[in-house]
């Protein structure tokens, strides 16, 4: 470790977030496992792929889209959290703790780009009322717009759940603010058109999501570690924006958030975005079974899924800025891949970061880092093959044989 240059080294030394110490500064990113038995919970696979990360020496891993209620799910075979699947969770925990790494769990809900069509309530949530371009292939064709009390019994859902993983082991949650997810819906002028107190600007687009923070925190205490995923921008006409992102940063900070995961993109809307590199179009269209969808994506491939090559540190402009408004933990994620860009992300002044593809291509990055330094060489060619794989019956994976590597 002394012979690493100094960026390196802070990786890879030891790290608190809120009262929890982290062997090191390395985050598994959630990159959507797949992997779940019949009964919407997660399998012995994920259990494993999980503990292969915590023996590569990450200091946390994240198991990803912990839907909070059954309709939070994009699909009805997805996971929701409740009480009956504990003892698989805190098998997971168990495992991840023998290799000495932490365990955080993503809580998401789909909201209005739902393709559930097992729904307990008539139709998607969201905030507003809305044509749905998403769920109208599967006959879901509007959105329902969400009242107070269904705001905060979805809020209960996630402060639920947020205690659920609690009791079972697990270190932390993260709450997912961007990709076009439910509380992203929210922050995004594109898909909310309120006219009350939770539309319009900022601040009161922001309502809901804090009042979901605020739940989730009542609910696990100040003591347990919450961070928060956010979209910065989602380059979309009328969207979400760096300038209001900051503000969104802000008002997370002054409300207790412990860190914030400075992302970009919506999955439903921009997703090449969030990635970088080659597109995963091709890859969705060979998994998608419904013949419909197929030609849908086909059609609307050139619009959705736009062109972004890929480059080291694709997001490092953006989240540059967050650093001079908050006081809070942030977590650079975005082709950070090769030990220069580590190097210059901790140089920077950035707390931790999140890996997702390279992770994948590496489970044992952190400890060829260590062994390494600035020789490592990932390997991830960001060809995006992976990301499809979320339904595949295998799970996600890297694609690229990497038996040779090392």
């Amino acid at each position: 470790m002394s012979e690493l240059p100094d960026g390196l080294t802070k990786l890879l030394s030891p790290a608190k977030l809120n009262g929890i110490m982290l062997k090191n500064r390395i985050i598994k990113a959630a990159t959507f496992e797949g992997m779940l038995d019949g009964n919407n919970n997660i399998s012995q696979k994920c259990i494993d792929f999980h503990e292969d990360f915590a023996k590569g020496g990450v200091g946390m891993t994240t198991l990803a889209y912990c839907a909070p209620e059954p309709d939070g799910r994009m699909i009805a075979s997805y996971m929701y959290i409740r009480e009956e699947i504990t003892p698989r969770l805190q098998q997971l925990a168990e495992k991840v703790h023998q290799h000495g790494a932490m365990l955080s769990g993503q809580i998401a809900h789909c909201g209005a780009f739902s393709r559930n069509k097992a729904l307990h309530r008539k139709r998607p949530v969201g905030p507003t009322t809305a044509f749905s371009k998403v769920g109208m292939l599967y006959g879901l064709y509007f959105t329902q717009e969400m009242d107070q009390q269904l705001m905060r019994d979805v809020a209960q859902s996630y402060a639920h759940s947020a205690g659920i993983m609690k009791k079972a082991g697990f270190d932390a949650v993260e709450l997912h603010f961007g990709h076009g997810y439910l509380l992203g819906q929210f922050l995004s002028p594109v898909t909310n058109k309120r006219k009350d107190e939770y539309g319009g600007d900022i601040e009161n687009r922001m309502r809901f999501p804090l009042e979901v923070l605020d739940a989730v925190r009542r609910e696990v205490g100040a003591d347990f570690l919450v961070l928060a995923k956010i979209t910065m921008y989602d380059d979309l006409k009328g969207g979400i924006t760096v300038k209001d992102s900051l503000e969104a940063a802000k008002m997370l900070d002054r409300d207790g958030i412990d860190g914030i995961v400075l992302s970009a993109g919506t999955s439903s809307q921009n997703p090449m975005l969030l990635f970088h590199g080659d597109s995963i179009l091709p890859g969705l269209i060979s998994h998608e079974k419904n013949p419909m969808v197929r030609l849908g994506m086909r059609l609307v491939g050139k619009t959705m899924f736009r062109k972004y090559p890929y480059r080291e540190l694709y997001l490092l402009e953006a989240a540059a800025r967050f650093r001079d408004v908050v006081s809070c933990n942030l977590i650079y994620v975005g082709g950070a891949t090769e030990p220069g860009s580590l190097e210059k992300v901790m140089n920077m002044g950035f707390d931790f970061v999140q890996s997702g593809r390279p992770l994948l291509r590496d489970p044992q990055m952190p400890l060829h880092l260590a062994a390494l330094g600035k020789n490592y060489v990932n390997g991830c060619t960001h060809c995006n093959k992976c990301a499809p794989l979320m339904d595949d019956p295998q799970g996600i994976r890297c694609v690229l044989n990497d038996d040779a590597l090392y």
